[in-house]
């Protein structure tokens, strides 16, 4: 019998329900032990943080300096929460460093070369930061 067969758990006059999902301490735990669904929730919540922020990022009075401040204070610690116990697959690792990214442009703005404006690549992005990407920084922990 496997733990997807058991429906009721019973413990003298206490009865408890089997669920696919739940939240504990910060952390989506599941029945197959899959990290997809932590990962991508906690994606959307970096987002959230993110967007709760969108003023500060967007602000042309703070330097970019600061602004990266903001981001690994205020939004890497909301998308790495608990991920010491996560195991990785490329498709997550992949997700987390189009988010990374995606606020990194931001940050950072468009290049103007002989007056055209473009956005920054990937390799551009990793050179403008000094520290560890997302999921560098996630196995070093």
């Amino acid at each position: 019998m496997g733990i997807k067969d058991i429906t009721h758990l019973k413990i003298d006059s206490f009865a408890f329900e089997s669920v696919e999902n739940f939240n504990y301490l910060c952390s989506i735990l599941n029945v197959d032990n899959k990290m997809n669904i932590e990962i991508a929730e906690r994606i959307a919540k970096g987002n959230k943080a993110y967007y709760a922020n969108e003023k500060l990022i967007k602000s042309k009075f703070l330097t970019r300096n600061t602004k990266m401040k903001i981001y690994k204070t205020m939004i890497r610690p909301v998308v790495t929460c608990s991920s010491e116990t996560w195991t990785f697959t490329r498709k997550d690792e992949n997700n987390l460093c189009i988010f990374e990214s995606r606020i990194l442009r931001k940050i950072y703005g468009p290049v103007n070369i002989d007056n055209i404006w473009r956005i920054r690549n990937n390799m551009e992005t990793d050179k403008l930061i000094e520290v560890a990407d997302i999921v560098r920084f996630i196995k070093a922990q």
